[in-house]
């Protein structure tokens, strides 16, 4: 290996330092927002478009007070009806609730989500990706009642 050959390895390698020291001194103590979106995601997203949500109107249940409210105590099951596609069927509520329901696809698994109403007042979101007609199912915490609208965002 000629003088020059090992120069430019010794710099690379002093480069490399350099690139992973930056890398682990740019990390934060705080543990994030998951849900968050930032830079390059925000960019992608703004080109493929959001993923729509499921048509209030395609969801029935035996708990529903009105279209898109669903009212009950201890557990309601909903069916959403086939939506062409990949959806995400947004739930709102001001109090706790939980949510189970079928992954989409074909994996064999079911997910179990207890959702809790935000600090900042806007109360419980729950988002389920729903890709063919299928049932979830809500369960309300505790002695009273649970109201969840079905959202358009």
């Amino acid at each position: 290996m000629s003088g020059r050959q090992k120069a430019l390895l010794g710099l690379f390698a002093v480069l490399l330092v350099a690139l992973f020291t930056v890398a682990i001194g740019a990390g934060r103590d705080d543990r994030g927002d998951p849900g968050a979106r930032h830079g390059l995601v925000d960019r992608l997203g703004a080109l493929g478009g959001e993923r729509s949500t499921v048509d209030p109107a395609t969801v029935s249940a035996d708990c529903v007070e009105e279209p898109g409210r669903l009212v009950f105590a201890g557990s309601c099951v909903l069916r959403v009806a086939d939506p062409g596609g990949l959806r995400t069927l947004v739930l709102r509520s001001p109090a706790r609730f939980t949510v189970v329901a079928p992954a989409p696809g074909d994996a064999d698994l079911t997910i179990r989500d207890e959702v809790e109403p935000a600090t900042d007042g806007t109360g419980a979101v729950a988002k389920v990706a729903v890709d063919q007609a299928t049932e979830v199912g809500l369960v309300c915490p505790g002695l009273g009642g649970c109201t969840v609208v079905v959202a358009t965002s």
